[in-house]
């Protein structure tokens, strides 16, 4: 069975792969049992008939059941290696498996009778706020690899946890499969000396930590809709579904055999929960002496973030493992809505028509295609060997499966999505480590020309948060607002604009698009990413910088220098460098002085022109023919020549 190369699925196709959510209703619904002491009575020969009954329906079963091949607990097993190639793929395989859990009414939800406060809680008193990031000799490290399983093959030992010879230059990586999916890799402490400042993120000798703005990106969920990231694996079930009887998975890919598509679409997986949680604690021991300014002041921190699902469930998730529960009393959450035509500087795409056009949004589709057709050429052959026709019951030979580029990517895809999502994947054994390393530079590529620094679109959207970081800096409120940002939360309540504390939680994209704005050069220092080889030690890396649960740390440190105001920023656990932002001197720990940093964020804002970034009727030429390293979009034409 041939398959077009373009993968692309029709909306409803997804959606009906999707199982149905419903809510739970306020009240419980309670179904009343009612028993009667009459009830018919049964002849011995009633009996004798329904046990003979009973039989011959068992053996008619049976006999269904072998003719649709259904499998037995281990197919795997059960089956001969050597004739596997004559059995029929059962018509189950590919198709999705849901299971829907709370149910919509149980009949034993009681909320009256199930209280959460009796009263009575005992002894409560607290001790002093962690200082982690002031007190210890060394901080914790994240490996972001808690409860997920690796491939015995690829068993890499979290231990190590370098860089060679950063000194010398060399930023190469031991390989490391967790860290090897770019955008769904799980967030991790990236190795010191990643982005060029070899120091953890606790400050330097003799400089303090007075103030904190974090942005993280929601947890590990399950797949979204768009293709290079997520609706791939959809389809390939779907099409392995539609064609089980045409072919049979042999060697490798036996699994296959009675394998089904078993992910749900976009809410966080329970791993993207502890995910967000475990962040919480960290930050809270890394930060938690920041609590006694709120307590000074009578008042309690403000975080942000959206109202899709994930958002909300990481942030709350987030806040139980920063603050613990209860809530109540301890924080304020905006919920500020995603969806078209609300501004969000969070969501900024909402808002700007340019960041969802063809060709100025999505620059990475040829980039990627290509380099698909060179990583993945040993595989698909490899694979493709292992997906043979089936022979049906009359002797006639299946069509068999045959695999495109974008099939075998997908597999890749599957293998991230369901380690994070079911905590192991037979997918993730199918790859050799350098077909992995193409695929991690696949994320690199596909982020560089469609969220980051070679991107047209990437720039213009960072712009709202760029606005609203200088806001809180200085202390002054956003008087004009002319991009994504929101003149409704830009109030006294909900804008606080002297609080040492702030928690931003966002996608992704945005996370690129506002370290794009904030013109960290040193990230894009390599250049445009070539589609015909990895680059050594390139200076972008997707897994570095937007994985799972990734943070930036925004750190506001007084030092003892004669400008004791610094800002340094921590992505990961890693420094980067900030003398990008004119007139950031260079610094061996990454510190700017604040007011330079704040210059030249001011002088970004007076630079970027959301009116034509976002609505303006400019294109690009696809490929290299045209290129930016800074997320910027063409300049526009003076009005001589409009």
């Amino acid at each position: 069975m041939e398959h077009d190369d373009d993968l692309e699925a029709p909306v409803a196709e997804r959606e009906g792969l999707l199982t149905s959510h419903k809510q739970r209703p306020g009240g419980a619904r309670v179904t009343t049992v009612q028993n009667s002491s009459r009830g018919p009575r049964f002849t011995l020969t009633h009996l004798m008939s329904s046990f003979a009954g009973g039989v011959t329906l068992c053996f008619i079963a049976q006999l269904l059941m072998q003719r649709l091949k259904c499998p037995p607990p281990d197919i795997s097993s059960a089956v001969d290696k050597e004739d596997q190639a004559n059995v029929l793929a059962p018509p189950f395989v590919g198709s999705t498996q849901v299971h829907n859990f709370p149910p919509p009414s149980p009949t034993n939800y009681y909320p009256d009778l199930f209280p959460t406060d009796v009263g009575y809680p005992g002894s409560t008193p607290t001790g002093a706020e962690p200082a982690l990031i002031l007190t210890a000799p060394s901080l914790p490290i994240q490996t972001g690899a808690a409860q997920l399983v690796l491939p015995p093959s690829l068993y890499e030992d979290f231990s190590e946890h370098k860089v060679e010879n950063v000194t010398g230059g060399s930023r190469e990586r031991e390989f490391n499969l967790f860290r090897s999916w770019g955008n769904l890799s799980p967030w991790y402490s990236v190795p010191k000396g990643s982005f060029g400042i070899d120091e953890g993120p606790e400050p330097p000798q003799d400089c303090s930590v007075v103030g904190v703005h974090l942005l993280h990106r929601h947890g590990a969920r399950y797949p979204t809709g768009s293709f290079y990231t997520a609706s791939g694996p959809t389809i390939l079930s779907t099409q392995l579904h539609e064609s089980a009887a045409e072919w049979e998975a042999t060697g490798s890919l036996t699994f296959l055999n009675d394998w089904t598509y078993k992910l749900g679409e976009e809410v966080l997986t329970p791993f993207g929960r502890q995910q967000l949680f475990d962040l919480g604690v960290s930050m809270r021991l890394k930060y938690g002496f920041l609590l006694e300014n709120f307590t000074a002041a009578n008042s309690i921190p403000v975080f942000r973030t959206e109202s899709q699902d994930r958002m909300h469930a990481s942030a709350v998730n987030f806040a139980l493992g920063f603050f613990g529960w209860p809530l109540d009393g301890k924080y304020e959450q905006v919920l500020m809505i995603e969806a078209g035509g609300f501004n969000n500087t969070l969501a900024p795409y909402d808002t700007c028509p340019n960041a969802d056009a063809h060709g100025k949004a999505d620059r990475s589709g040829p980039y990627v295609k290509e380099w698909m057709s060179l990583y993945l050429k040993d595989a698909k052959a490899r694979l493709q060997a292992e997906l043979r026709p089936s022979i049906k019951a009359d002797g006639e030979a299946g069509s068999g499966f045959t695999l495109t580029d974008r099939h075998v990517y997908s597999m890749q895809l599957m293998c991230a999505y369901e380690t994070v999502a079911l905590g192991y994947s037979k997918f993730c054994e199918l790859f050799t480590e350098e077909e992995w390393e193409g695929f991690n530079y696949s994320m690199d590529l596909l982020f560089w020309y469609d969220s980051a620094f070679g991107s047209p679109v990437a720039r213009i959207q960072g712009l709202g948060y760029i606005q609203e970081l200088v806001s809180r800096l200085t202390h002054i409120p956003i008087e004009v607002h002319n991009s994504s940002t929101n003149a409704t939360w830009h109030r006294e309540e909900t804008w606080p604009l002297y609080d040492v504390l702030y928690v931003d939680a966002t996608h992704e994209v945005v996370v690129l698009n506002i370290l794009t704005a904030l013109n960290l050069t040193t990230l894009a220092e390599t250049g445009p990413l070539p589609v015909d080889h990895i680059p050594a030690n390139r200076s972008f890396r997707a897994s570095d910088l937007a994985p799972f649960a990734t943070n930036v740390q925004f750190q506001r440190q007084d030092t003892p220098s004669s400008d004791p105001s610094h800002i340094r920023i921590v992505i990961n656990d890693g420094p980067v460098p900030l003398h990008g932002i004119q007139p950031c001197p260079v610094s061996p720990h990454g510190l700017c002085p604040l007011e330079a940093f704040l210059e030249g964020q001011k002088q970004t804002i007076r630079d970027t022109d959301w009116a034509w970034g976002c609505f303006g009727n400019w294109t690009v030429p696809p490929g290299p023919e045209w290129e930016t390293v800074g997320g910027w979009y063409p300049p526009k034409p003076s009005p001589e020549k409009i």
